[in-house]
């Protein structure tokens, strides 16, 4: 079969509407002898070691293959960036779709990542376009790799490798997230996280480097806010009372 583009793809696409992706990445694959089926079995099989590893509830590769949503999302979107990669962009977004529909998983076609990515749970976890993601990568559900609508080109972060994103967190802009880096659950990122650090809170702090706890964050000693305000009540009050009593004083001078 030709080397397949959009335009001459018009014509069969409603033909193979129903066909699973599957069926259409395996049909154009075959002659692409550059795919190299080799370096493709690796990476899944990297995925797969990566869920066996770290998922203690993971009985066997049969049921990861064929159950698992977020195995089957990051395999959907090896096929989709295959597709984007040979300029072939609808049927790239058509396989991204269908994931999202399937999974509840969002990852752009155009999101670069390495092997042994793996999801856990997943669902509402959004990946943006210009993303990359290093290998050995642990993601949890509700997690967004996005942007903050004030960049272009590169607008998406970058993770490292071996780099955990807890469930909930936000990591926005185009920034990096070092190596061997843990985001904490519920975090909102908004700048660089060094190699071996632990960012946790809102917006997301450095806690610990290197397994060492970071001494700028004192959560001992944590200024109590309500008591700040009532202290500066306290003084207005203190200075409002000071003018009174000098106003009463040149009052009474004048008498």
């Amino acid at each position: 079969m030709p080397y397949l583009d959009f335009n001459n793809y018009g014509s069969c696409f409603g033909r193979n509407l129903y066909c699973s992706e599957q069926a259409v990445y395996s049909r154009h694959v075959k002659n692409q002898h550059h795919i190299g089926c080799d370096t493709l079995f690796k990476t899944l099989k990297a995925d797969l070691d990566a869920v066996m590893e770290r998922d203690p509830a993971a009985r066997n590769r049969a049921e990861v293959f064929f159950l698992y949503s977020g195995f089957k999302a990051v395999r959907s979107h090896r096929k989709a960036n295959w597709f984007l990669r040979h300029n072939m962009k609808f049927i790239a977004r058509w396989i991204s779709q269908r994931s999202r529909h399937k999974t509840g998983i969002e990852i752009h076609p155009g999101a670069t990542i390495g092997k042994g990515l793996f999801i856990d749970h997943g669902m509402g976890v959004v990946i943006g376009e210009t993303t990359i993601i290093g290998d050995n990568c642990t993601i949890y559900q509700n997690v967004t790799l996005g942007g903050t609508g004030k960049d272009t080109g590169k607008r998406h972060p970058t993770l490292g490798n071996n780099v955990l994103v807890g469930s909930g967190a936000k990591v926005l802009g185009p920034f990096k997230v070092g190596d061997n880096a843990r985001i904490a659950a519920g975090a909102v990122v908004l700048s660089e996280i060094p190699p071996n650090a632990t960012a946790v809170g809102v917006p997301a702090r450095v806690v610990k480097i290197n397994g060492i706890r970071s001494e700028t964050l004192d959560q001992i000693h944590v200024s109590d806010p309500v008591a700040l305000a009532l202290c500066s009540l306290e003084q207005k009050i203190t200075d409002l009372q000071k003018e009174i009593d000098a106003l009463k004083a040149e009052k009474e001078s004048k008498k």
